[in-house]
């Protein structure tokens, strides 16, 4: 039987197991420059660069914190500023678990013109502006819960959202017109949500495969299990999934999928089975429930070791034509779903790109769709 000692001891590493921090994190950029501070070797997770934020005090709110820590700590004055949630992330560091709630700050010309050339914070921290395709390919180690962060922020202010195969269905070949009006009508270098609506996988497979092979320029998000299914049967020799997977950076799981998984997750075989892909998630909520069910997978991926869930569509923000019978949700309904959000929140339905500040401003970070995306001058 323990002795008093013993329990005294367990229970001081029980209640040292239970300490939670709540972190504000400002991942501040202007443009491509993304601001970045240095942790030294005595500090935790030292000797690693980071992004400016820090405690959230009992009486405060996060984007209070925010603007405190940010103004403490480099002298930068951001409560005028668009402070958009990016997500939530927990983390156990074995000695201490952490809640970082995480926010993005584009400067305004003026102000990082002030701050640019600051080789040091307030706090006698070294600063410095990395651009973004180094920060994104690593060259600035970050703690491990940060890495999430920087998945994130790969996701661009637009996405493009094929047409159903079925548009082209007056089409003598609907499957060559579907692919000629795509190849010519994407913008160069767009992230483009592969979205066929094929009964048959392996033909939405083959179509898929097609378009990124003749546009090696795009990036794509295609249905979970699609990337299975990539072998081009127009090509000479077929086109395997390793010589355009590169192009996909993420699957897309739809609302009824991650409902049936958060079902099914009260048995873990069965929600591990679930995880096994090693693409990113994005995934389609439409209320209260399946954004708990999508913060919930996400938890599950982190905890798993797999690629993280990178963003959710909330939707329909306004009417649409594709579902003109669905209510839409209307800004305001759509902003205070997007707070409850552990990552990432896409706006979708009845948007146009030149939305992209309205979204910002009601808590999201792009918007996506159909008609209004395309490239119409080709």
């Amino acid at each position: 039987m323990p002795s008093k000692s013993d329990n005294q001891e367990i229970n001081q590493n029980i209640d040292k197991k239970a300490v939670i921090v709540n972190v504000a994190v400002a991942v501040i950029h202007h443009k491509e420059q993304y601001l970045l501070g240095f942790r030294n070797a005595t500090q935790h997770q030292g000797n690693c660069y980071e992004f400016v934020g820090g405690k959230i005090d009992a009486n405060e709110s996060a984007e209070q914190a925010l603007v405190r820590e940010v103004a403490e700590e480099t002298g930068i004055a951001i409560e005028n500023d668009i402070i958009v949630k990016l997500g939530r992330l927990h983390h156990d560091y074995g000695d201490k678990q952490v809640v970082l709630q995480v926010y993005k700050i584009e400067l305004a010309v003026q102000q990082y013109e002030q701050h640019k050339h600051c080789e040091y914070g307030l706090e006698g921290q070294a600063l410095t502006w990395v651009d973004k395709s180094k920060l994104l390919a690593g060259e600035y180690p970050l703690p491990a819960a940060n890495k999430t962060i920087l998945e994130w922020l790969r996701l661009p202010t637009q996405i493009t959202i094929t047409y159903p195969l079925a548009h082209f269905s007056e089409c003598a070949d609907s499957a060559a017109a579907w692919l000629q009006y795509h190849q010519a009508h994407l913008a160069p270098e767009s992230l483009v949500y592969i979205r066929i609506k094929e009964a048959c996988p392996e033909r939405s497979g083959n179509l898929a495969a097609q378009l990124m092979h003749g546009r090696p320029d795009i990036q794509v998000i295609v249905p979970y299990g699609t990337d299975s299914q990539f072998v081009d049967v127009d090509e000479p020799m077929p086109t395997k999934a390793e010589s355009i997977s590169h192009q996909v950076v993420a699957n897309h799981l739809t609302h009824a999928s991650l409902m049936q998984w958060f079902e099914d997750a009260q048995d873990l075989s069965v929600s591990e089975a679930c995880l096994s892909d090693s693409f990113p998630l994005i995934i389609s909520c439409h209320d209260i429930a399946s954004i708990k069910a999508a913060n919930k997978l996400a938890s599950v991926r982190i905890q798993h070791q797999l690629s993280p869930v990178i963003g959710i569509f909330i939707s329909p923000v306004l009417a649409t034509q594709t579902h003109p019978d669905t209510v839409p949700l209307g800004w305001e309904a759509w902003s205070a779903l997007a707070q409850l959000a552990d990552m990432p929140v896409i706006g979708l339905g009845g948007l146009s790109p030149m939305m992209i500040d309205r979204a910002l401003v009601h808590g999201g970070i792009s918007v996506a769709g159909i008609r209004q995306f395309f490239n119409k001058e080709n």
